[in-house]
């Protein structure tokens, strides 16, 4: 399909720089296969569930993947700064860095936080300016220093208007977060709060955990003219055969599987199998989702909103048809709700024509 037909025109106020407090305050419209488009709140989210449906929550954990140091090369030394976006192995990680056109291989990089420093070596650079630092620490140990000398990596569209702060610590997290390895949030699961999630666990709905290791490629556009010339990033995904088996089991007894963000359902989509059962699943997911899927495991989707010609818009444009995600996009603006990774959120109904 046309990349240009995931195109839409967003002012820049709309674009939220703070979560709304409390979390579950946030505005959600409510848009169902056929009919009118309902604005509620995210405090809302449980009288649109009933006894026997299932939340899939990501239990992914932000990491402090943003660090900023000094390039060492004899007597010569430079700023840079690093976005991780893949761990590699023990040691390695692949990032983005700035400047990273003078970088060389062999380049000792030595980053310094508030609590510590943590040195690094250039091994390789990829064709898309991607860099991979070997560190000298490996394991638990370097997982420590990144903590200590990063910072939370925000989004670069907040990014770009303020700096990251002490708030952003916990506004940044989800109530879910508990695996380390993403470097953004998935951020459907930032408007939970424990008051909902009780509410909703009263109404007879079961809550099961997935893990996606969000990646920057999230944030990148799609620049491909056309969606089968775009290679989607991958990311690490995870559902254990215990959650497997009980989301099956929920869907055999007539309950809906409820994604929390597309990081969840992306993860279930890619564990499902051509009969819509749900697998044990750990590897790396690549999963790219446009208009003409066939959904075989989820079948609602609480998400916010999403940048243009992005791969996510292209996602829920894929859920929910797009021409219904225009108008639901377009109503979104005109009625004032906050976007973006601390903006409001939408709840879907899939649509199967």
């Amino acid at each position: 399909m046309r990349v240009d037909l995931f195109d839409f025109e967003l002012p820049a106020d709309r674009i939220a720089l703070r979560p709304a407090s409390p979390r579950d305050s946030a505005r959600m419209l409510v848009v169902p296969a056929k009919g009118g488009f309902e604005d509620r709140r995210v405090e809302d989210l449980p009288i649109y569930l009933r006894r026997g449906d299932a939340l899939v929550v990501n239990d992914s954990r932000v990491i402090h993947a943003r660090l900023s140091g000094r390039r060492l090369r004899g007597d010569l030394s430079a700023n840079v700064e690093a976005t991780l976006i893949e761990r590699l192995d023990a040691s390695r990680w692949r990032a983005l860095m700035r400047p990273g056109k003078k970088l060389g291989v062999g380049d000792r990089i030595r980053f310094v936080g508030h609590d510590g420093e943590l040195d690094a070596c250039v091994e390789a650079k990829g064709d898309g300016g991607e860099i991979s630092l070997a560190f000298e620490l490996c394991g638990p140990a370097l997982d420590i220093a990144i903590e200590q000398a990063g910072v939370m990596p925000l989004p670069p569209y907040i990014a770009g208007k303020r700096s990251a702060d002490a708030r952003d610590e916990t506004d940044y997290q989800t109530m879910f977060a508990r695996e380390a390895g993403a470097v953004a949030a998935p951020t459907a699961g930032l408007h939970f709060t424990p008051q909902l999630l009780a509410a909703i666990e009263a109404r007879g709905v079961s809550l099961h955990r997935v893990t996606l290791h969000v990646g920057a490629g999230t944030f990148l556009p799609v620049k491909a003219e056309d969606t089968d010339l775009h290679r989607m990033h991958e990311e690490f995904a995870r559902i254990d055969a215990r959650t497997a088996e009980a989301l099956n089991d929920a869907r055999a007894k007539g309950g809906r599987i409820v994604a929390v963000g597309t990081t969840a359902l992306r993860v279930l989509e890619s564990a499902a199998d051509d009969a819509s059962r749900i697998l044990p699943y750990a590897s790396r997911t690549g999963i790219f989702i446009t208009p003409g899927y066939r959904f075989r495991a989820v079948d609602m989707l609480l998400t916010n909103f999403h940048l243009p010609r992005s791969t996510l818009f292209m996602l829920v444009a894929a859920f929910a048809g797009l021409e219904r995600m225009k108008a639901a996009y377009a109503h979104a603006i005109e009625s004032g709700y906050r976007f973006y990774s601390y903006g409001d959120s939408c709840l879907l109904q899939r649509c199967d024509t």
